[in-house]
């Protein structure tokens, strides 16, 4: 019990610098009809969608990276994250400071941490429910690995077979802190239902050191980010 409450004060403390707002207008109906996403201005490689999205999700996770012993540098392997419901706290304070709110305690953890113990401790969201979760996979359409995003065993899609999306990167916008923060990107989805097109924003960590060695190990880099998923053909708790 001790080593537990030393772990949920260790979050407390992580994120008092950024504590969300202690009263907050939540939609009663969790509805995104009214949602849009921005985008910054002045740049090409994430164009917005003028409709509503399907899902908004806050991912708590890491970018996995390896070595490679020819440019001394880490070279991504995949990511692993969970992907909670965002859209009750939509339109509040809450919504736009959560992914940094979350980082500042996800980043502190230990190990015995989860993203779970993480949204529940600091109350993120209502009620949190995990949308899904996200990974990589071998690409459907040749060699590598492809982002995948799987919404079939939770949430209001659990047991749909088709709530998944495979993706391909069509756009990619560096954060003005690139040594900490990774890409927003813009992903065309190339199988599944969940969505036709996701999104990657309000990104905080994930990027490795700039420099490794052939003895290095693999390593796990924390991040969080907000998705958004547009379109698609399958049906969930807050549309």
């Amino acid at each position: 019990m001790a080593a537990w409450t030393n772990i949920f004060a260790t979050i407390f403390l992580a994120c008092s610098a950024f504590a969300l707002p202690t009263t907050r207008q939540l939609s009663a109906s969790c509805s995104l009809s009214n949602a849009r996403l921005q985008v910054p201005s002045n740049q090409t490689q994430l164009t917005a969608p003028t409709i509503a999205p399907t899902f908004i999700a806050l991912g708590l996770g890491t970018q996995n990276y390896t070595c490679n012993a020819t440019s001394s540098t880490y070279v991504l392997t995949g990511a692993v994250a969970e992907l909670f419901d965002s859209s009750c706290i939509y339109g509040t304070p809450a919504f736009d400071t959560a992914p940094e709110v979350a980082y500042t305690a996800w980043d502190a953890t230990t190990g015995l941490v989860t993203p779970q113990d993480v949204i529940t401790t600091l109350a993120l969201v209502p009620n949190p429910l995990v949308l899904g979760q996200h990974m990589y996979v071998p690409n459907p359409a040749g060699t590598g690995l492809s982002p995948k995003w799987d919404f079939t065993s939770s949430g209001g899609t659990a047991g749909n077979p088709d709530a998944y999306a495979i993706g391909a990167k069509i756009g990619d916008l560096p954060s003005s802190d690139s040594t900490l923060n990774i890409d927003s990107l813009m992903i065309k989805v190339v199988e599944g239902s969940l969505a036709n097109e996701i999104f990657r924003v309000q990104n905080n960590g994930g990027q490795p050191p700039a420099q490794c060695n052939a003895q290095s190990s693999n390593i796990t880099v924390k991040y969080t980010a907000q998705y958004w998923f547009f379109g698609g053909n399958v049906t969930g708790n807050n549309i």
